[in-house]
């Protein structure tokens, strides 16, 4: 497994919230992990029960529990990913000299959406995002709720204004998914692109067009 940067700067942070849509931010987490990336990770208690209803993943509710579960299931060396809880005010992503370089919020709740449009900072994962706005950092946000409505919408293009990039997991199909996994990998390796990692989760458009 390639070596992977201590500095905070470098890393690429994930949270889950409570909206579904688990098995995106899981398989993210394991292609950041795969490609050499310092992972930084924050479950919201509500993104917890989420995974528990979506997938199978025996998941501790304790951050250091929930820090060696996830390395141990996602083939980690020690230290490559970390787990924060939602009031560790210590962690490098609370401040802007330890901001990541990326910070995706997979799936992302509206709640989680309005409260970072705002600004409100009441726990690490919004006040993460509140830092890496601020640091002019790759904010991602996947959203996961349909209908939208316009006050979900107008958050949205308030984020878009400063730069964050709102990405709901809408997958495509031309390339003929088999799976439920084939879709989700959609969805990741879009996120995966705009992070600048290199991925082989599915062809690009035109790869397979006839010459």
């Amino acid at each position: 497994m390639p070596e992977f940067s201590s500095d905070p700067r470098q890393a690429v942070a994930v949270a889950m919230t409570g909206a579904s849509g688990a098995p995106y931010g899981l398989r993210l987490l394991q292609c950041l992990v795969d490609s050499g990336q310092q992972v930084y990770v924050m479950i919201s208690q509500p993104g917890q029960v989420v995974i528990g209803m979506e997938t199978d993943l025996p998941l501790p509710g304790r951050p250091a529990d929930m820090e060696r579960f996830l390395s141990e299931h996602f083939g980690a060396e020690p230290g490559r990913l970390r787990v924060f809880g939602k009031e560790q005010w210590t962690a490098p992503v609370a401040s802007g000299s330890g901001a990541p370089r990326a910070l995706v919020v997979c799936p992302c709740t509206t709640g989680t959406l309005s409260a970072i449009a705002c600004g409100s900072s009441n726990n690490l994962i919004e006040r993460a995002a509140d830092v890496v706005l601020k640091e002019r950092r790759r904010l991602i946000l996947v959203p996961r709720e349909t209908p939208f409505s316009e006050i979900h919408l107008e958050h949205m293009l308030r984020l878009a204004r400063m730069g964050a990039v709102i990405m709901p997991p809408n997958p495509g199909f031309y390339h003929h998914p088999q799976s439920i996994s084939d879709l989700v990998d959609f969805v990741v390796a879009r996120i995966l692109d705009h992070l600048d990692i290199e991925h082989s989760l599915m062809p690009r458009w035109g790869d397979d067009a006839p010459v």
